[in-house]
């Protein structure tokens, strides 16, 4: 779990990571001579210089070996001497590139590939471990010129890599060499896994390209562990003093991918777009004072049902498809276990999905979830129950942001309430004066178990950057124990929105724990410079998040309406946000999901098997691979439906009207178990992908479609505001598998102009 710590001594925890021997490399230099690459590694001191070795003579197999010996730079460098000297025959050493660390080993049909990072570029810093992302990677063939052109070199292996180059990895991945950061800070004061083990945790999205050389060395000196999502960090003031605010995004490796092509849940419990995100708070002073540290960690993720959406190029909102297969619930409470494997007790579950729709498509979704939580909270002890707040956010599109805002974050200072966050202070171990000085712990009646354990610890925290070491004992006033979890469809717009309204309100106690605050005035207001600067942040985070699932920036109607922004400013971007994601869902997405499957290990083809483009689309469930019908296992609505065959397995017939689909005032919007909602009415985040009945673009077959035939229709569309209204679009879907090969493209140039597909594919001006 997120808060234990397994002694209840006093005891050394390592905030750098312990790697073997006591220290790690960041700095390389690769050579190469006909039989093997040579890799020189050296850490930020320059004392310590090792070795590597990667045969090029072999043909199928990846063969590294690490000289156990720790040279000095004269003792390398006539090593290397030495190796040139005995290769002269064969041309010799040759200087192939400084890089900065191994990303992974990869083999599809043929030859194996290294990739290594030749640029990376310093985006923070968590207490004086350097955060880096990647600004330039290369990828080189193993074996040697001679050894390749003898291989079979087929078209799918060129297919293959054509594919692993779409992952960009200058794009939102991140690393350190000294700090854990696939694991939250609180996970690295208590963490026992070192090594090997700690890639083998859900947001290394790189491990399955450094398991082979990680099984050969048993150690990580040589490899970065890459997490994909967000990072971002900013020094604030407060009454003449500094702090400095990271906000961490960690999107999981598990069922990883496109917005349309990744639903739900699968058989293990793993959800799609899952996401952590945590927000560190530091007192900004000199490296080796004490200092004062807080954390919480926060988590969004897909609904965890069996469900799925067939993308189509002619329906821009497909309908919900919902499996029946799960009656138990299992994939959901191995979900849900998990997250309390990972956060401890409570889950406290944020659903903003919509409960009233002229035509069903969220609220089927919202129904079935209910059920499950009900369903699942009748074998779990009273303590340990799901807590849940039903609230839709869309209901009534009229009430202001602000006051969206205000009914959110009354629901984020309940949450925090009940899970807490980590508040520590950190002073090093040779100040004994304000080590003597510093108060015990005080204890609620929450996790008194947990704060014995982390009553007092001393903590080796390496200073590379000063090259200073020093060792710093830790004093934990209180630990996050549980997690709210906030989902809407596609866990983007609306999601991203609820969390701003959590980061805010847990910033003002954090600050407060650290004294910038005082008690009196608590709460941040929502107009403040500071609550305006870390609402750019999250919005700066949900665009980012946005792009990574769902092929756009997000919409952001209320943080728009927040900063006073124009209506119709607003309006237009939503439109131009709402044809980019559509055209990238469509039409890019197939190839992209190919290529993040290919990255994550989870294709790894075979010769002799299926490529991968020959397999169906990567839809989560596929009822063909069961043997089942799809009239059996799926729920789709039908004009024709009445309410009880919609909902057959859901006992809430009577929440449901006879012959509108709508659900009875007061019957099933919002619900919850551990707040009152009397006092909540639907706010308006109109924003949301789902805002406009976009229910299609167009009524016809989309061939010879253009971009402005579109663009006219979105802006009719917006017109057709809300479940509420009376007007309605005819709905034309086409489901099908959608391929990406060169007739496709040749067939999206014909719908499509040359100015739209540039726009959408580089941003540039659409209309002058």
């Amino acid at each position: 779990m997120e808060m234990e710590i397994d002694s209840k001594e006093r005891h050394e925890i390592n905030l750098q990571p312990p790697k073997e021997n006591n220290f790690y490399l960041q700095k390389f230099r690769l050579y190469e001579t006909r039989s093997n690459f040579y890799m020189i590694g050296w850490d930020n001191s320059k004392t310590i210089w090792k070795v590597l070795k990667i045969d090029r003579l072999e043909s199928s197999e990846l063969l590294i070996h690490e000289d156990p010996t720790i040279y000095s730079e004269r003792e390398y460098l006539d090593l290397l001497s030495r190796i040139h000297e005995g290769n002269k025959s064969t041309g010799g050493l040759k200087f192939v590139c400084l890089c900065y660390g191994i990303i992974g080993f990869i083999k599809f049909l043929g030859a194996h590939y290294l990739l290594v990072i030749t640029e990376r570029r310093e985006i923070g810093k968590i207490r004086g471990h350097v955060v880096y992302t990647i600004t330039e990677s290369e990828m080189f063939p193993v074996p040697n010129s001679t050894v390749l052109s003898k291989m079979a070199y087929s078209k799918d292996e060129n297919r293959y890599l054509k594919l692993l180059r779409k992952m960009d990895l200058t794009k939102d991945y991140f690393f350190s060499y000294s700090y854990h950061m696939m694991l939250s800070f609180q996970k690295n004061l208590s963490n026992s896994k070192t090594g090997v083990a700690i890639y083998e945790t859900m947001f290394v999205w790189n491990e399955f390209l450094t398991r082979e050389i990680h099984n050969q060395l048993q150690n990580t000196h040589w490899t970065v562990a890459l997490v994909y999502g967000f990072f971002k960090q900013a020094t604030f003031k407060i009454s003449s003093q500094d702090f400095i605010l990271t906000l961490i995004a960690r999107r999981s490796r598990h069922y990883a991918g496109t917005r349309y092509l990744k639903r739900g849940v699968n058989e293990k419990g793993r959800v799609a777009n899952d996401v952590e995100t945590e927000q560190i708070v530091f007192e900004d002073v000199p490296e080796g004072s004490p200092f004062g540290a807080t954390s919480v960690v926060q988590n969004r993720g897909s609904i965890p049902l069996f469900w799925s959406q067939e993308t189509s190029r002619l329906n821009v909102k497909p309908d919900i498809i919902l499996s029946r297969r799960d009656f138990k619930f299992e994939a959901t409470k191995l979900h849900f276990e998990d997250l309390v494997q990972r956060y401890g007790n409570p889950i406290i579950i944020l659903n903003l999905i919509k409960t009233l729709e002229k035509r069903p498509r969220e609220m089927i979704l919202r129904a079935e979830f209910a059920n499950a939580i009900e369903f699942l909270n009748k074998d779990l002890p009273e303590d340990d129950r799901l807590r849940f707040l039903h609230w839709d956010i869309n209901k009534r599109p009229r009430i202001k942001a602000k006051m969206a805002l205000i009914r959110l974050s009354d629901v984020a200072a309940n949450a925090l309430e009940l899970t807490g966050f980590l508040h520590c202070q950190l002073i090093p171990t040779s100040r004994t004066e304000e080590l003597q000085k510093l108060s015990p712990v005080s204890c609620d009646d929450r996790g008194d178990h947990v704060k014995e354990d982390l009553d007092e610890m001393d903590v080796e925290m390496g200073n590379e950057c000063d090259k200073l070491r020093g060792a710093y004992c830790v004093k934990v006033s209180s630990v996050q124990n549980g997690v709210l979890r906030t989902n809407c469809v596609d866990c983007l717009d609306r999601t991203n929105v609820g969390q701003y309204a959590y980061g805010l309100v847990a910033l003002s106690h954090q600050l407060h724990a650290l004294g910038f605050v005082d008690v009196d005035n608590i709460n941040i207001d929502s107009h403040s410079p500071l609550a305006q600067d870390l609402m750019q942040i999250y919005e700066e985070m949900g665009d980012t998040l946005s792009l990574q699932y769902g092929g756009s920036a997000a919409h952001n109607k209320v943080f728009s309406e927040m900063r006073g922004q124009w209506k119709a400013t607003t309006r237009s971007q939503e439109i131009i946000r709402s044809v980019q994601r559509f055209y990238r869902n469509a039409y890019m997405d197939p190839e992209k999901q190919d290529a993040i499957n290919v990255f994550l290990g989870h294709f790894q083809p075979q010769e002799g098997g299926p490529a991968l483009w020959e397999l169906n689309p990567d839809q989560h469930y596929d009822v063909r691979k069961h043997g089942s019908s799809p009239t059996a296992e799926r729920s789709r609505y039908n004009p024709s439906m009445s309410s009880r065959q919609l909902f057959h397995d859901i006992q809430l017939d009577q929440c449901l009207g006879s012959s509108s689909f709508k659900f009875d005032e007061g019957a099933l919007f919002d619900s919850s178990n551990f707040l009152d909602v009397d006092w909540l009415s639907s706010s308006g985040n109109s924003c949301e992908e789902e805002t406009y009945d976009r229910s299609s673009i167009i009524g016809s077959p989309s061939r010879g479609m253009s971009s402005n035939s579109m663009t006219n229709e979105l802006k009719a569309e917006t017109n057709v505001s809300a479940p509420n209204s009376g007007a309605s679009l005819k709905k034309v879907q086409t489901p099908g598998d959608i391929s990406v090969d060169a007739k496709v493209s040749k067939e999206i140039h014909r719908q499509y102009s040359e100015k739209f597909i540039r726009w959408v594919n580089e941003g540039d001006v659409l209309f002058h």
